[in-house]
């Protein structure tokens, strides 16, 4: 999932808020973006009524979601959901490229105060899925889910999965402004690409059902450049990722400019849905007449609420019938 990086930035360019910014650290054969989100976030966390934990959880969703998603190239979806036996059973986070997102949650409003912020989700499955369009093949991935949270099963993923050595840091945060508090969520994601894929040195699988006495795989040891880079990662601190007077460049900069960081385009990332009065018929289209009736109110039209943006929909069913 590594982003193919094509135009220079300099250092001294403002980086615009709500959006990703691409490097590479080539003395250390690294690759990341940077992620910085404040009114496109807050916009859609506050469409929902959802309680603050809730919140909180989906905006790390979000901030994982984008730094993934961005890997694609201009066209494409990418979907991240998690089904789990927390008190909050499922997350969806839709990404459509260049850089559109959506999300929801659903969740038990009784459990959720007996709950700790580690234990929202509980256990069970996280699933990423690619979806490039045309004749591209579809691609999920499915990891394990437990009550480490969402960014201990990306790093599983990544290790299991890809067998790429990465990195990934997330944050999620309020600040006040004029008009009161803030949502804002910031990301830093690091993968190790060295031109020699024996570098990387992946881990041996686990022998299985060999017989006693056989020698566990030797723990390969991990490439100095990738060591580097890896514990400067970890040295970034959640208000930096978050303060919106600190850029994404100034913050690349003290992390790796004895080293030297080539900076790229940014990607704006924005809030936005792809339900529609169009979309809405056309659901409601594959319905037979009967079924259409049983949906209808009392003031005889149909109502429908969308769960990712929470935009109210009241369609007359005499305007289906005059859709072809």
């Amino acid at each position: 999932m590594a982003a193919t990086p094509e135009v220079i930035r300099s250092l001294d360019q403002d980086q615009p808020d709500d959006s990703i910014l691409t490097f590479q650290v080539e003395e250390l054969d690294v690759r990341g973006r940077v992620l910085r989100m404040g009114p496109e976030i807050d916009r859609l966390l506050k469409r929902h009524a959802y309680p603050e934990p809730v919140l909180r959880l989906l905006a790390e969703a979000v901030a994982l979601t984008a730094l993934l998603g961005t890997a694609l190239k201009l066209t494409g979806r990418f979907q991240l959901q998690t089904k789990s036996d927390g008190p909050v059973s499922m997350l969806v986070v839709d990404f459509d490229a260049p850089g559109a997102l959506r999300a929801c949650a659903q969740f038990d409003t009784a459990r959720l105060a007996e709950a700790g912020i580690g234990s929202l989700l509980g256990t069970g499955i996280m699933g990423l899925t690619i979806d490039q369009g045309g004749q591209m093949n579809r691609y999920q991935g499915i990891v394990e889910l437990d009550e480490q949270g969402l960014l201990a099963a990306a790093h599983r993923y990544f290790a299991q999965s890809e067998q790429i050595p990465t990195l990934i840091r997330l944050a999620v945060g309020e600040i006040e402004r004029g008009s009161g508090p803030e949502w804002r969520i910031g990301g830093l994601f690091l993968q190790f690409l060295p031109e020699a894929p024996e570098r990387m040195r992946p881990r041996d699988l686990a022998p299985g059902d060999a017989p006693e006495g056989t020698a566990a795989a030797e723990e390969p040891s991990e490439d100095d450049a990738w060591t580097e880079a890896r514990l400067l990662g970890t040295t970034v601190e959640d208000h930096e990722l978050l303060d919106p007077s600190l850029t994404s460049e100034r913050l690349l900069y003290r992390l790796f400019n004895e080293r030297g960081v080539r900076l790229f385009d940014t990607l704006p990332m924005k809030e936005q849905c792809r339900c529609s009065t169009a979309r809405i018929h056309e659901m409601l289209k594959r319905f037979s007449p009967e079924e259409v009736l049983h949906m209808q109110e009392p003031s005889g039209k149909i109502g429908i609420t969308c769960e990712f943006c929470s935009t109210h929909y009241e369609v007359d069913p005499a305007e289906l019938e005059s859709i072809s």
